[in-house]
């Protein structure tokens, strides 16, 4: 009897005798009629109960899960379920999803036929790594009479785990592949030149640039020859990842870490894409997670599981310590992404001879984030005081961050400064422009 539920439309139909028999007092005539009533209220329900418990496995339910979840993106669980009766039932569906996505009112209605099938999905946006405990997938049939309903559990205890976004590493490797790479279709990144490894000499077509003609080639075969060249491969690029606590800060239920932790996984894809050697290093009292860069086949595998399971702390982290680091570690002049956030300049100034350290024998890009919220203060027009404090704030760091930019610049070392929700493409931007104009 544990799997039997009453339907609500058995309490409206008790009310209903009810009322019935609250008339009875009054009209003696309906007293017959309400017993009637009650007698055929407790048939209907006998009836209901052997038509639902009658038949071994009258309903089957299969929930099919991805093989992980996406950090961050939408990920779609998909529910097919049977119907074995020999009549039509009404079921409500409530998958025990896991705890962290806090959804408290998950109900799906679906009426399926006899004999047949229903399939469909509902989706899951994960904002946090780690793994999530799925409970038992619960279906409550009701027959046509619909006055008690019957219960069925499928896949109890299902573990699924959450990665850094992987879902959209395609799409992001189709813009790199492009000759020209689009940002928002707005910005455009075009070749400033070329890097000096041949690759093979063909025909002069209009357009070339003529600097490169072979005038050995082209004096043998009567013709204009140039040399072309391509991308140079094999070049080291390595991704630092501060953990500290100024990546704790959240962006729509994302803190600055997983953004980060997102960006790494899709560059990372990029620059294996591209034949370059891809590694990685986490860093906050000391570094942790380190990948050697290299670009054989199961490297963003071993990238992906190294930012599995990455938490942020309460510490400073220790750029002194990340600079003897990257300084023993990194022999070989490499491309350095370095995911951190300033909000001061005073921040940034306690920092910076480490930095300028690092970017003594490396190329050195350090990215950090644009405040959404400070960016939402400067652009509305303030109708109060309050709000004309809030504006004035607001610019004051905005104009400190263009400041930070600007100190970084001096000494040589790159920035890129965005959105969260843009740092993905900002990111393998910036690393498709530093490959076209060969400065590595």
């Amino acid at each position: 009897m544990k799997n039997l539920y009453i339907n609500t439309r058995f309490f409206f139909t008790l009310i209903g005798v009810g009322v019935l028999y609250v008339l009875a007092f009054f009209f003696p005539a309906l007293m017959w009629a309400a017993h009637m009533v009650l007698l055929l209220c407790f048939l209907a329900v006998m009836v209901d109960y052997l038509l639902l418990f009658n038949q071994k496995n009258a309903l089957q339910a299969q929930r099919i899960l991805p093989e992980k979840l996406s950090n961050g993106d939408e990920n779609f669980v998909k529910i097919d379920i049977k119907n074995n009766y020999s009549f039509k039932i009404t079921t409500k569906i409530i998958d025990e999803i896991p705890f962290q996505f806090q959804k408290r009112d998950f109900l799906i209605e679906k009426h399926i036929h006899s004999g047949t099938n229903t399939f469909f999905q509902y989706a899951l946006e994960p904002k946090e790594r780690g793994e999530y405990h799925f409970g038992s997938l619960n279906v409550y049939a009701s027959s046509p009479l619909g006055l008690v309903s019957k219960r069925f559990s499928f896949q109890k205890d299902a573990i699924l785990p959450s990665y850094p976004s992987f879902i959209h590493l395609r799409k992001y490797e189709l813009m790199a592949l492009q000759s020209e790479f689009m940002l928002g279709g707005i910005k455009k990144v075009r070749k400033l030149g070329h890097t000096m490894e041949f690759e093979q000499i063909k025909d002069y077509v209009p357009g070339d640039d003529i600097r490169t003609i072979n005038w050995k080639a082209t004096s043998k075969a009567n013709r204009l020859m140039v040399n072309q060249f391509q991308d140079e491969k094999s070049q080291r690029i390595f991704i630092l990842i501060d953990k500290g606590r100024t990546m704790k800060m959240p962006f729509n239920g994302l803190s600055l870490l997983d953004y980060s932790i997102n960006a790494a996984m899709a560059l990372s894809h990029i620059i294996l894409r591209k034949g370059d050697r891809a590694g990685m290093m986490t860093f906050s009292k000391k570094a942790e997670n380190k990948i050697a860069a290299d670009n054989k086949s199961g490297q963003l595998k071993k990238i992906s599981e190294a930012l599995y399971n990455i938490k942020t702390d309460f510490f400073e982290s220790d750029f002194n310590r990340l600079y003897q680091d990257v300084k023993y570690s990194l022999n070989q002049r490499s491309l350095i992404l370095l995911f951190t956030n300033f909000e001061t300049l005073d921040g940034l100034n306690r920092q910076l001879k480490y930095l300028r350290g690092i970017a003594k024998n490396h190329l050195l890009v350090v990215v950090f984030f644009k405040n959404a919220e400070l960016q939402t203060l400067s652009n509305k027009n303030p109708e109060n005081m309050q709000e004309i404090y809030d504006e004035i704030v607001a610019e004051k760091f905005e104009f400190e961050k263009k400041l930070i930019i600007q100190e970084l610049r001096k000494y040589g070392i790159y920035t890129v400064y965005t959105l969260p929700e843009n740092l993905n493409i900002d990111v393998i931007n910036k690393y498709l422009e530093i490959k076209a104009r060969g400065i590595l």
